[in-house]
C-alpha cells in the first residue's frame, strides 16, 4: 500500500509507513509545535548519533519503533494527559493506548512505551531496548546539547531551519512546572518534574529527599551529627556560637568545615578569601595570630534554606598593637541536604567600617 507523505514528512526521510505517519500527525495535532518539532528533530538526532556508532537500521534496531519511541515521547505534555501521572509515564501510556488502537504486537509497544517512559531516566533507558538508548540520545542531543558536536554540521543547520527551536529548552520546562503545577500528582517530590516545579514554589513547601527522610519517626541521623556532633550548627544562631569555640579551641579543620567548599570570607577590609584552601590559610592566620573574636547576635532573617544574619563582632589581636576593634558582621548562612547550616559570605565589613572598642575588650 502506498502512503501518501506530507512534504515536510517527506523532506526529512521519515519512516515510510503508515503507523508512523499516524504517530506523526498525532503528535503534530497535540502537541505545540516547539515540541512536535523537538520531537522530529530527536529522532533526526538520534539516527545521526546511532550511526556514529555504527549501529544499522533494520540489523542493530528496528528504524519505525526508533521513530515511534522519538515523535511520541513529549506527548505526555498535551492536553490529552489529563491523569495525575508524571508526563513520561501519562505520555507512554497514552503512546502504547493509541498503538492498541493500531493492532500492534504487545511485544512492540512495550518498547515504545520504555523509549517514552524512561526518555529522562539516565542510566536506564541505556539498559534496555536499542530503540530505547538511542531515542535518549536523540531527545538528550536537542535539550540538552549532549554529544552535539558529534552531529553533522549540515543536518543541524537543515534541521532548525525547517524545524525551529523555538527556545525549546525553557519552553518546554515551563510546560513540565505548569502541568505539576496544575496536577501537583504530576510532580512527586522524588522525580524529575518535581524536581522543576521546586523552584517555583515558596522555599520551604515542598519536601526534597532529605525532607522526607528527616520525618520518617525512625529517629534516624545524619552522619554529620553523629560522627561531629562539635562542628554541627542546627540553627542559623548556633553557627556564630561554633565559630566562637573552634577558633577559642585553635581548631582549624572544624573552622574549615563551618564553610561551603565555595564559600567566600573577608579576613580584612582589603581583600577576600574563597574556596576552602584561601578561607583555610586565612583561619590559619588568625590561630597563628591567637585573634580571638566574640560575637553577639543583632539581627537575623530567614527564607527557607538560607539565612542573612548580622553580628556585633568583637575582634582582639588583629591590629598591630593588639588592641581590638568592633564592627556589625554581615552573613549569609545557607542550609545543608543533612539539615546544619555553614558560612556562604561571610564578610565582617559589609557594613559599617570596623572601629576602636569603647570600654574593656571582649575576647571569645
Amino acid at each position: 500500500m502506498t502512503v501518501q507523505m506530507p512534504d515536510l514528512y517527506a523532506q526529512l526521510r521519515l519512516p515510510g509507513t503508515e503507523l508512523a505517519l499516524r504517530a506523526y500527525r498525532l503528535s503534530q495535532q497535540s502537541t505545540p509545535e516547539f515540541v512536535f518539532n523537538h520531537s522530529v528533530r530527536s529522532y533526526l538526532f538520534a539516527e545521526a548519533l546511532a550511526g556514529n556508532r555504527n549501529l544499522r537500521p533494520g540489523t542493530d534496531y528496528d528504524r519505525e519503533l526508533l521513530f515511534l519511541g522519538c515523535v511520541l515521547h513529549d506527548i505526555g505534555l498535551s492536553d490529552r494527559a489529563d491523569d495525575d501521572q508524571r508526563f513520561e509515564v501519562g505520555g507512554a501510556d497514552l503512546a502504547a493506548q493509541f498503538l492498541r488502537e493500531q493492532h500492534v504486537a504487545p511485544e512492540r509497544i512495550a518498547v515504545v512505551w520504555d523509549a517514552i517512559a524512561l526518555h529522562t531516566s539516565d542510566g536506564i533507558a541505556v539498559r534496555k531496548a536499542p530503540e530505547v538508548a538511542i531515542a535518549q540520545l536523540g531527545i538528550a542531543a536537542d535539550i540538552l546539547g549532549r554529544e552535539r558536536d558529534q552531529l553533522p554540521a549540515d543536518l543541524v543547520e537543515s534541521v532548525h531551519v525547517t524545524l525551529p527551536r523555538h527556545n525549546l529548552s525553557y519552553a518546554l520546562t515551563d510546560a513540565i512546572v505548569a502541568q505539576g503545577l496544575r496536577a501537583p500528582g504530576k510532580a512527586g517530590p522524588l522525580g524529575f518534574p518535581g524536581q522543576l516545579v521546586r523552584r517555583h514554589l515558596p522555599a520551604g513547601t515542598f519536601p526534597d529527599w532529605y525532607d522526607l527522610i528527616a520525618n520518617t519517626g525512625w529517629g534516624d541521623k545524619p552522619a554529620t551529627l553523629t560522627e561531629n556532633p562539635e562542628r554541627y550548627a542546627a540553627t542559623p544562631e548556633q553557627l556564630a556560637e561554633l565559630f566562637m569555640r573552634l577558633l577559642a579551641a585553635g581548631d582549624l579543620d572544624g573552622l574549615v568545615s563551618l564553610y561551603e567548599p565555595g564559600a567566600t570570607l573577608v579576613p580584612t577590609a582589603d581583600g577576600a578569601a574563597t574556596g576552602t584552601e584561601a578561607i583555610r590559610e586565612s583561619l590559619q592566620a588568625l590561630i597563628h595570630d591567637r585573634v580571638s573574636i566574640k560575637l553577639v547576635p543583632r539581627k537575623i532573617q530567614v527564607s527557607g534554606d538560607v539565612a542573612l544574619v548580622s553580628n556585633v563582632a568583637t575582634v582582639v589581636g588583629a591590629t598591630p598593637d593588639g588592641s581590638s576593634v568592633t564592627t556589625h558582621t554581615t552573613e549569609v548562612l545557607r542550609r545543608q541536604p543533612d539539615g546544619h547550616w555553614t558560612y556562604l559570605i561571610d564578610d565582617p565589613f559589609f557594613g559599617a567600617p570596623p572601629r576602636p572598642c569603647v570600654g574593656p575588650a571582649l575576647s571569645a
